[in-house]
């Protein structure tokens, strides 16, 4: 069983920055690809980026490219997401996802379906 815990969210001016963390209980991290997702009012939750169990994989949606960066520390159990320049239209509920799965799809990496573990969100929200 592993919990994920988001932290880091707040409310910011458009083109601030801001640092997510997402700390994961348990011993076996490392084995865990690790995503974050969105959601904002009335909207589905959407791929926001994810990172493949040893950190040399990433992917990101072509709405954050360029501006937001994923990354983790296996040694500290915790996934992070950089997010700068930020827009209002990324205003949202920011969650960590958690999968133990191996594929060599990428496309894997995108999906909701993918992911076992989650944790339950940090608000984010970029004022105009």
């Amino acid at each position: 069983q592993v919990q994920l815990v988001e932290s880091g969210g707040g409310l910011v001016q458009a083109g601030g920055s801001l640092r997510l963390s997402c700390a994961a209980s348990g011993r076996t991290f490392s084995s865990y690809a690790m995503g974050w997702f969105r959601q904002a009012p009335g909207k589905e939750r959407e791929f926001v980026a994810a990172i493949s169990w040893s950190g040399g994989n990433t992917y990101y949606a072509d709405s954050v490219k360029g501006r937001f960066t994923i990354s983790r520390d296996n040694a500290k159990n915790t996934v992070y997401l950089q997010m700068n320049s930020l827009k209002p239209e990324d205003t949202a509920v920011y969650c960590c996802a958690g999968s133990r799965q191996r594929t060599s799809y990428s496309t894997a990496y995108y999906s909701r379906d993918w992911y076992y573990y989650w944790g339950q969100g940090t608000q984010v929200t970029v004022s105009s």
